[in-house]
């Protein structure tokens, strides 16, 4: 089972289809913040569940979510 404690900073973040989802800001709570600097999340935070968090590996966090289900659902912090 995944720990908050194994996810940091910088890490890169992707879907189950190895689509890069964006990068860790940090964990707050049972949520992972993606950083905004990352083109892909459109220059504003967004908060992934770590329940959708399917394991670490080699310094990136792999969801079990699709890149195209993770951007359709996830939250944006506002």
């Amino acid at each position: 089972m995944v720990q908050p404690s194994d996810i940091v900073q910088h890490m890169e973040v992707v879907g189950s289809d190895g689509g890069h989802v964006g990068r860790v800001d940090h964990v707050v709570g049972d949520e992972i913040e993606l950083t905004k600097l990352d083109l892909t999340a459109g220059l504003k935070h967004h908060m992934i569940p770590l329940s959708w968090v399917d394991r670490v590996e080699d310094d990136t966090v792999h969801l079990n979510r699709t890149k195209e289900v993770v951007k359709g659902t996830w939250r944006t912090k506002i």
